[in-house]
């Protein structure tokens, strides 16, 4: 056994790479053969916004960001994203290699940070999944390759190079948050870690990157902020924000004040209903806004917010529910789910196949979500932040996942579980950053010569 981990440590970096690329490139070419794009209720929005904007950006609604739809009118048919979105789960593959092998000096790590990617289902099935999982996840490691090449250069880098890649870490962080606003800390979390903790370089380096990347985010988010501003009156990255709180006050709708008694009623109803038939309240909103407007003689955007004002007075007014919901959506974000459709393989035995493999992937995932937790909290000693061998790269990578599972249940209440999907390999990435310095640290101590 120590023969062959010695064969494969002295492998050459060239080598690894061409093993997960095969491997990555085989993979995608199975589920396209065995596996249909699948449609979700999000996608109809999607492709109304890529319609607009392909006809001059006069009709856009605002209801989505637009990252995706630019994606999808640019590509076109599903069939051709579909294809597409496998593409970029290949490049979103090889840039975890290059992250992995860039932080560690080892080609052997970096295909492990490709394969933690390349063989979570979790990840493959949302590139069939017409939504805008796969694309996020891109830029956001796209983002990370950036900072991993600033923070791990070997030779010291002019200063037009470091300028260059923290503009170009900055765009892939904005892009993010173009095409999910869930990340919209990301753009200025890169420019304040590199101004805050790059300190092994000189101050017009540090300053130069950081100022690069928070202003490229900085305009792009302000520019799509400003056209929502001129065309529906508000500032937000948004017209749904009424809505998406809604996900969070709905659940104490029976406290909106008897002034509002016809929207309060209406929406209890719908909420109800969806409790019976799914046994969680979440996501009822949807169904109810065209009653809702009805009642109310409000339209979409106006209604929203309303709801909105209405949602953050119920949140103000019982703070205790308020956090209650948080404290929940917070815990759902770690189920570690795999969104697929089982309809979509036609061989029984295949599919009967997928499902065992995905319940125990799921198993597995969750295991490193809990790890993860679990060695975040081991992080106030000195020592262990020693022993894990917390690098900046490594910092920053846990601070996205923190940040992430907090946003995400402050500003919704439904699909918790699916905001972690772009995540889910930082994830593990991390854990098993943790699980080599811990074996690392073993093997020094059993032989200290």
């Amino acid at each position: 056994m120590f023969k062959v981990w010695h064969f494969l440590g002295n492998l050459k970096t060239s080598t690894w790479l061409v093993m997960i690329a095969a491997v990555a490139v085989v993979e995608r070419v199975l589920l396209y053969l065995f596996y249909r794009p699948v449609l979700y209720n999000d996608t109809g929005g999607y492709r109304r916004s890529a319609e607009a904007i392909l006809g001059g950006w006069k009709n856009l609604d605002g209801t989505r960001t637009p990252g995706y739809p630019v994606f999808l009118a640019l590509i076109g048919p599903d069939e051709r994203v579909y294809v597409a979105q496998l593409a970029l789960g290949l490049a979103t593959t090889l840039l975890f290699f290059y992250i992995g092998w860039r932080i560690s000096r080892k080609g052997w790590f970096g295909a492990l940070a490709a394969l933690a990617h390349t063989l979570n289902l979790g990840q493959l099935f949302f590139e069939a999944n017409l939504i805008s999982e796969t694309l996020t996840t891109f830029f956001m490691v796209a983002s990370l390759a950036c900072l991993a090449w600033l923070l791990f250069s070997d030779i010291k880098r002019p200063l037009w190079q470091v300028v260059i890649a923290g503009l170009a870490g900055g765009l892939m962080a904005g892009l993010v948050t173009l095409t999910r606003p869930l990340f919209i800390f990301l753009p200025f979390w890169v420019a304040l870690f590199l101004l805050a903790f790059w300190k092994v370089v000189a101050p017009k380096m540090r300053w130069s990157a950081a100022l690069a990347a928070g202003l490229a985010g900085l305009l792009l988010v302000g520019a799509w902020v400003n056209f929502i501003h001129q065309r529906f009156g508000i500032w937000s990255l948004s017209v749904m924000n009424g809505y998406n709180l809604v996900q969070h006050a709905g659940l104490f709708f029976e406290y909106v004040p008897d002034e509002y008694a016809a929207i309060r009623d209406t929406y209890i109803q719908f909420r109800d209903e969806r409790i019976t038939e799914t046994g969680v309240p979440a996501n009822a909103i949807w169904d109810a806004i065209p009653a809702l407007e009805k009642v109310s003689g409000l339209g979409f955007i106006p209604l929203s917010n309303f709801l909105a004002k209405l949602s953050i007075q119920l949140i103000i007014a019982h703070p205790v529910l308020y956090l209650r919901n948080v404290l929940l959506g917070w815990l759902w974000f770690w189920k570690a789910p795999v969104y697929w459709s089982s309809s979509s393989v036609a061989n029984p035995a295949l599919r009967g196949f997928i499902s065992a493999l995905i319940t125990t992937e799921r198993g597995g995932m969750f295991v490193f979500n809990m790890a993860f937790l679990v060695g975040s909290l081991t992080l106030i000693w000195k020592k262990m932040r020693q022993t894990l061998k917390m690098n900046p790269f490594v910092w920053f990578a846990a601070g996205v996942v923190w940040f992430t599972s907090i946003l995400q249940t402050l500003l919704d209440h439904g699909d918790n579980p699916r905001f972690s999907v772009p995540i889910q390999t930082l994830v593990l990435f991390v854990v098993l950053w943790w699980g080599v310095s811990l074996l690392n640290r073993k093997r020094y101590e059993n032989n200290p010569a």
